[in-house]
């Protein structure tokens, strides 16, 4: 049975929401602790309609996380190029978690394996251009507020807060890498944009939305218009693939097998290309950080409608 209405995908959520159960918030982030491990939402925006369907509570708005690492690293690319930005940042996958400093201190050049751990994505934060840290924070929310057409798209203070507050590993990572002539400036500037970028807030719909841009080879989905460069939004799409669900991105390619990248808020942004962009919000994580009832969410989406880039 396809999934092409709000009650199709609504039969789809209340299915997988019986495996929140099995999952656990990020505690470890005070702010992220609070949720609802229970909620689950997601949005499907179709580019040939140009219309969404949704299912769940799907305006409650969330923090991108580790999302917003596949969006900042499409505006890094515009301002340095390919060349530059993946001669401090590798793109291969790796099996160890999203926050682990070992394969820095292993690998030959000290660089990250790719953009889509914390060490490779505070290195392509740190590319932004701008002459201060407000100015290059005003690029990131101006750019990202592109990609779902809301010049009001924000960040979500306490969050952002909660997270500067807490990132002691992510100074550690700064910090060696800085040592090895990764990244350069003020470690504390670039993790307060970090934390921000971080907690940017969005819903469902804006998520699916951004997710339609990739789908689109990097142009709106509603004017067309060039959000991306189609190359850049190719390079995106292959790491999502490779690297977006942290080390479970292999099986997620063969049970799935479409573009994603999660976040350990709990949301998932998904892209079939030249279909849709999905969007999904449920706080129940896995234990590699994904969340447990969103990809069972977008399992059955890929079977149902044969999404399978494969």
């Amino acid at each position: 049975m396809t999934c092409h209405t709000n009650a199709d995908l609504q039969k789809i959520v209340n299915e997988a929401a019986l495996h929140t159960v099995y999952g656990e918030v990020a505690g470890y982030i005070p702010a992220l602790a609070e949720v609802n491990r229970h909620d689950l939402s997601a949005a499907v925006y179709n580019i040939k309609e140009k219309s969404c369907i949704y299912a769940g509570d799907y305006q409650n708005k969330f923090t991108l996380q580790s999302i917003s690492k596949v969006l900042v690293l499409a505006l890094a690319i515009q301002d340095m190029g390919s060349e530059y930005v993946f001669g401090k940042v590798g793109m291969e996958p790796t099996g160890d978690p999203f926050n682990s400093i070992s394969k820095l201190e292993t690998s030959i050049p000290s660089k990250p394996l790719n953009p889509m751990i914390n060490a490779g994505a505070l290195a392509v934060t740190n590319m932004i251009k701008g002459e201060s840290s407000d100015e290059k924070w005003h690029r990131i929310i101006e750019f990202v507020g592109r990609l779902v057409n809301d010049k009001n798209v924000s960040c979500n203070e306490i969050v952002a807060k909660s997270e500067f507050e807490t990132s002691w590993l992510n100074r550690a990572l700064c910090y060696f890498m800085k040592q090895h002539g990764v990244i350069n400036g003020d470690v504390e500037e670039l993790i307060d944009i970090y934390t921000r970028q971080c907690a940017i807030e969005m819903n469902c719909f804006d998520l699916a939305r951004a997710g339609a841009v990739l789908a689109l080879d990097g142009k709106d989905p509603e004017t067309y218009e060039e959000v991306i460069p189609s190359d850049i939004a190719r390079v995106c799409k292959t790491l999502m693939v490779t690297c977006g669900m942290y080390n479970a991105s292999g099986e997620f390619a063969i049970k799935v097998g479409i573009p994603a990248k999660s976040g350990v808020s709990g949301g998932i942004l998904a892209v079939v290309p030249n279909k849709c962009g999905i969007g999904i919000f449920g706080p129940s994580l896995d234990k590699r950080g994904n969340s447990i009832a969103g990809v069972k969410v977008l399992e059955m989406l890929s079977n149902r409608n044969d999404y399978s880039i494969f």
